[in-house]
């Protein structure tokens, strides 16, 4: 009878456990991403000649766009990992910041590479709307496109009567607000669509680069250069497009391996959502020669900040020793 007893405290503190390791993995990761992000856009707001280029004013957008979606999706795990719940009216926004957010992605991936295309090809009569004093047009049309979808996946939704929007607690999941099967198809849909559109766009830009090299004798390197900036971008869609993988992964956890749910979907969430997320502009960001020679300086000056304080706590214990 003792035993029996003391069971359910057990599975109760062994799921705190559970829950504990897995926040305290998740936020030094999102902390990290997060303080290279801002040392970036710190980069961008202090050069102005990154302002001046459209590249990386899209870089910039993106770097936005990816922050705003890991801090939404990390407050919706936060949520759901202490079994929060709140009422609709709060639950929908961020649901939808996360959503718009995320298919966002992949039409910036696009209209980089499009950016890279324009370049090479119209060097000299560049369109209005891809110059950098009007790149601001493009950017607010991919906000629009990505905010036009989670709108109608929300409006098509058969809403529970039973379930007030001001007043009624829930937690705060995709499958729990947005459950119907007519939800599910759309955004299936939607997402093929996406991915497949942009992975066309990629693969065109490349391709068309890929042949303007060969014909060029001269300038190869900035040609090079730039189907090399496609190529990453098509990877960095591949990185986006791993979120896809998560039915795929649970089946086969759940057939080679005894896992609880909660921790299957902890590892679809960390291994093909937050980690892509963030290395997929990290990536892209030190990988630019401009910008990782800026990143490298301010890291320079913060540790040479740092030594000289060291050194004076040091002369002080000395001397009071």
């Amino acid at each position: 009878m003792q035993n029996l007893t003391e069971f359910p405290g057990n599975a109760t503190s062994h799921k705190s456990l559970s829950v504990i390791i897995k926040v305290c993995v998740v936020i030094p990761f999102f902390c990290v991403f997060l303080c290279c992000i801002v040392v970036m856009l710190n980069i961008f707001a202090s050069h102005r000649q990154f302002l001046d280029t459209s590249r990386y004013i899209l870089f910039a957008y993106m770097l936005i766009n990816d922050t705003l979606q890991l801090l939404s999706s990390v407050l919706l795990f936060l949520f759901v990992m202490g079994q929060v719940k709140f009422a609709l009216v709060y639950c929908v926004p961020l649901l939808f910041i996360s959503t718009a957010t995320f298919q966002n992605t992949p039409l910036i991936l696009a209209t980089m590479s499009l950016e890279r295309y324009v370049a090479i090809f119209y060097p000299l009569q560049r369109p209005a709307a891809w110059r950098s004093d009007r790149i601001w047009i493009i950017i607010l049309s991919l906000w629009l496109i990505s905010c036009i979808f989670p709108i109608i996946d929300h409006t098509i939704g058969e809403h529970d009567p039973a379930v007030d929007a001001l007043s009624t607690p829930v937690l705060c999941k995709a499958t729990v607000v947005n459950s119907s099967p007519i939800q599910t198809l759309f955004k299936a849909v939607v997402s093929i669509l996406f991915f497949a559109v942009v992975a066309v766009i990629i693969l065109f830009t490349y391709m068309r680069i890929l042949l303007e090299t060969r014909k060029l004798r001269q300038d190869r390197v900035s040609v090079s250069k730039a189907m090399h900036t496609v190529l990453l971008h098509g990877f960095q869609l591949l990185l986006c497009m791993l979120a896809f993988t998560s039915p795929i992964t649970e089946t086969l956890i759940v057939l080679h391996a005894n896992w609880l749910q909660e921790d299957v979907a902890f590892f679809n969430y960390f291994c093909f959502i937050l980690i892509p997320r963030v290395l997929s502009p990290l990536i892209y960001g030190f990988r630019d020669q401009s910008l990782r020679g800026y990143i490298a300086k301010t890291f320079l000056c913060c540790s040479n900040k740092v030594k000289p304080c060291i050194r004076g706590k040091l002369q002080d214990v000395l001397s009071a020793s």
